[in-house]
């Protein structure tokens, strides 16, 4: 659900990559195109994947809806289409941590202005101070004011709220609660400027563990919601009245009688309890009050929910079950416009078996569950569930009563019923926003139906992208739901990667040649760290640990799937031959160290740990340290091997207060040249070439003339073309990136919070493979191995190496070989190819037609058969015999 996005942030961002000063420009560097080409960008489509911790309705205008996430931006509801539009998508690189929303407010007076109030984290991890941004044309477009302090999107207690307001009779009047002990501020100009409340009392005093040294759960949760009593004023003048809850179990509410002038505790109240939430029911006159023991949004052991009468100061328990029965807190709190007298409200924190809604229509006086025991641990519920259009919601589970699958959620602490339909409700858990439309089919003992209503927020955070060249399209190793093998970018895959199901997956490849084989690796509380796949991922096996492995780490496949080399958590590099069944401790490398395949000789990995690169030649068995030197010398690295040539690395990344930068060696680490035109990069991925152009399209997020965001070279990093623009930044993109071997110009951006971000290209002069022009006739010798890989009823896939044993290089080959048994080849990857008969002609695509001597180059096809399948006995190169190992 969401118990480790914090360590998914923290490990994505905590690397010293986004602070400081850039480091000099190089002499005369390469200036970019700045959108130079117009890109299409969607997502990958997931819906939802993470917590969404705050919906807001406007209270004047029907189907004006916006959701607030912890790391992943603002989103507007769009009625018409039930989809949910981004407007934080604008947020750039240096400002990463305004992607975590703390609060959000839309003004009931001028629908068209929204505001939010934006911050990631209120310790180290964040650079920057927080802001409050407004916008007047409903987020399209934003204006932003710095605030002098910090604020938590994604800290504890985010999911009390709301903490920004806007006066419902003078609308140029805003409240902002913050946290760490800053606070109540105001705004009186319509957000342009604020200042501190001199007369509020209570800055709060409670801290999730006070003892917590990296300052993120010890941290003062503040100021955290502020509500008006608009019947307290009129139009064009500010409201008298205003509600604060504050962090302060003793002291958790406070009011103004004033406008705000003076302020005083509300007398009588509870204590012993965080006031998480304050709705108002203006026309009955009762302020509700949702109570938790903890500051959540997954912590809580006990709560209670009151009601105070406006009018008279007077507090009554209306709590749906006994104090000695909670075992959760309560928020998720909302009334109804339409119907005054109907309150709801959820246990946020019951993980198991489920989350819990309470309705009452008679203002809290008696209540109805959304489920109940009928004789444990069997369950009536008031609803149904249907989640076919995000069926990965049900987890693959097939759990025992009482629990079930799907769940109606955990971390529920938003739910808002429609001020406008009584029967819209929407509700966010810490993996999707639900909703019904028939809600009050409750009342009248009919079920009423859940579905997610979340299409269009994407709030996963991206931890490694795979695009092999055959199957599917994508695979994705994403924090907190593990993954997904898109076969359908545009629709949303049926299930996560399972078997296991990794907490978070860390890192994911394939083998080059033979991309059916695929491996991943990830956190999970217990079981195996490591699985396998034999179908393009399809289906998955879980492999075995060795001793020590607490965590994923990194993972890399052979060229040919003979073997892995894992560098996990907890435990130093081993290495394995078939599917990690018995690992065994590589020597040479330190523990740590990220670790890659080359894309065409299976015994070489490569290595890089605080600066220095390492490499195998013997399957992992052993590496060496390369003489390379310039390297980053932190481990803010990320690096890749290109496919179809052997030993030809790209290195990505560093930090601004040394080597930063982007490197390529062409001898498999040996040396690395630095690329002078580029100041800073992060990542670094391949895609298919462009028309005419001999080597892959490179994509890397990096800095380039001074302008950071996404770029594409197709000339081997000698020019660069800006493919994003300044609407289209997802704040911090530094953790992996990938082209599509088969589509030209298309790029997949991985982001921390806005899930798998695809480009494509408008250039269509690069939409096929040039090919390697009229029958390429290289000279020299040539050496031919092929490999049946994998073999079924029916069909094959096969692996072919063509290795120049020559003493001159070859740019464009082509090789023919006849089918002895009549097989038919019917699709191939890292080559083109025609059959007439029993006679196939292979030929290079664009990026692997150079082929240096001594070097080979690889590519592999699925094919039928029947009867037998005997391999091809002689191979040629043009009009030259191969000799054929």
């Amino acid at each position: 659900m969401r118990r480790t996005r914090i360590l998914t942030t923290v490990l994505a961002l905590a690397a010293g990559l986004l602070a400081g000063t850039p480091p000099a420009l190089a002499a005369d560097p390469a200036q970019p195109a700045i959108a130079a080409d117009t890109y299409t960008w969607k997502n990958a489509r997931v819906d939802g994947g993470g917590f969404v911790p705050g919906i807001v309705f406007n209270r004047t205008e029907k189907d004006l809806a916006y959701a607030r996430t912890d790391i992943g931006g603002a989103y507007r509801w769009q009625g018409s289409t039930k989809t949910w539009t981004p407007l934080l998508d604008s947020v750039g690189w240096d400002n990463w941590g305004h992607t975590g929303v703390a609060s959000l407010a839309s003004d009931s007076v001028d629908p068209d202005k929204v505001y939010a109030a934006v911050g990631t984290y209120t310790n180290s991890w964040d650079p920057g101070n927080g802001a409050v941004l407004r916008s007047s044309d409903r987020g399209a477009s934003w204006q932003k004011t710095d605030l002098p302090f910090k604020l938590g999107g994604n800290m504890p207690g985010r999911g009390m709220g709301e903490r920004l307001a806007v006066d419902p009779n003078r609308n140029s009047v805003l409240y902002l609660g913050a946290p760490s002990g800053k606070g109540l501020w105001r705004s009186t100009d319509s957000g342009v400027t604020w200042s501190q409340v001199a007369g509020f009392p209570n800055v709060g005093n409670y801290a999730q563990d006070p003892t917590d040294t990296s300052g993120y759960a010890s941290d003062n949760q503040g100021v955290t919601w502020v509500t008006f009593d608009e019947s307290t004023g009129t139009s064009g003048s500010a409201t008298k009245t205003i509600y604060v809850g504050v962090a302060d179990k003793d002291n958790a509410v406070y009011r103004s009688t004033d406008a705000g002038a003076t302020w005083s505790r509300l007398a009588g109240q509870p204590t012993g309890y965080l006031a998480h939430k304050g709705v108002l029911d203006t026309e009955n006159g009762y302020l509700y009050i949702a109570y938790s023991d903890k500051g959540g949004p997954y912590d809580g052991g006990k709560g209670r929910l009151w009601r105070y009468a406006t009018a008279t100061g007077t507090w009554t328990d209306v709590s749906p079950v006994a104090e000695a029965d909670t075992y959760y807190g309560f928020s998720g709190l909302t009334v109804d416009r339409q119907k005054p007298g109907t309150v709801m409200a959820t246990a946020y924190s019951s993980w198991w078996p489920d989350t819990q809604i309470f309705r009452s229509t008679d203002s809290g006086g008696t209540w109805t569950k959304a489920w109940d025991y009928t004789s444990y641990p069997t369950r009536s519920n008031r609803y149904t569930m249907d989640v076919s259009s995000s069926p990965w919601l049900t987890w693959g589970a097939n759990p025992s009563p009482p629990e079930q699958a799907p769940k109606l959620g955990w971390m529920t602490e938003s739910l808002e019923i429609d001020p406008f339909d009584s029967d819209r409700m929407m509700y966010g858990t810490g993996a999707t926003v639900y909703g019904t439309e028939n809600l009050t089919d409750w009342d009248s003992g009919s079920q009423f139906t859940i579905r997610p209503m979340v299409q269009g927020l994407e709030e996963t955070a991206v931890l490694d992208l795979a695009s092999p060249p055959s199957g599917a399209p994508l695979l994705s190793a994403l924090g907190d739901i593990g993954g997904f093998r898109h076969t359908d970018l545009t629709k949303v895959p049926a299930m996560m990667f399972t078997s296991p199901n990794f907490t978070s997956t860390t890192s994911l490849d394939f083998a080059e040649s033979n991309p059916n084989t695929v491996v991943r690796v990830g956190n999970l509380d217990s079981g195996p760290h490591i699985a396998f796949s034999t179908d393009n991922g399809a289906n998955w096996f879980a492999g075995s640990d060795p001793s020590g492995v607490s965590g994923g780490g990194t993972v890399a496949a052979a060229a040919d799937g003979s073997g892995f080399v894992w560098s996990p958590a907890g435990a130093g590099v081993h290495y394995a031959t078939g599917f990690g069944t018995s690992w065994a401790a590589s020597s040479g490398i330190p523990a740590g160290a990220i670790v890659e395949s080359d894309r065409v000789d299976p015994k070489t990995f490569y290595g890089f740990k605080s600066g220095k690169f390492y490499v195998s030649s013997d399957g992992g068995a052993t590496f060496t340290a390369s003489s390379a030197t310039g390297l980053p010398a932190g481990d803010s690295v990320r690096f890749k091997a290109l496919p179809g040539t052997k030993g030809d690395v790209w290195l990505a990344g560093g930090a601004s207060d040394g080597a930063y930068g982007l490197w390529h060696s062409t001898d498999g680490g040996a040396t690395f040249a630095k690329l002078s035109g580029v100041e800073q990069a992060d990542t670094i991925g391949f895609g298919k070439a462009a028309t005419g152009a001999s080597y892959q399209t490179l994509f890397t997020s990096a800095k380039i003339g001074g302008v950071r965001g996404i770029f594409r070279s197709t000339d081997k990093g000698a020019t660069w073309t800006r493919v994003n623009d300044d609407a289209h930044q997802w704040g911090w993109t530094g953790e992996t990136i990938t082209g599509d071997p088969r589509v030209y110009g298309r790029v997949y951006v991985a982001t921390n919070g806005r899930g798998v971000i695809y480009g494509d290209s408008s250039d269509a002069g690069g939409g096929t493979d040039p090919g390697p022009g009229p029958d390429p006739n290289p000279t020299g010798a040539c050496t031919v191995t092929y490999k049946v890989t994998n073999q079924w009823s029916g069909g094959f896939q096969a692996d072919v190496q063509l290795a120049n044993t020559g003493s001159t290089a070859w740019n464009g080959w082509s090789l023919g070989w006849t089918f002895p048994d009549g097989q038919k080849v019917t699709q191939v990857w890292n080559a083109e190819y025609a059959q007439s008969g029993s006679a196939v002609t292979a030929k290079n695509v664009g990026w692997n037609g150079t082929v240096a001597a001594g070097s080979s180059v690889g590519f592999g096809f699925t094919g039928s058969w029947s009867g037998t399948n005997t391999k091809p006995a002689a191979f040629k190169l043009g009009d030259r015999i191969c000799t054929v190992n």
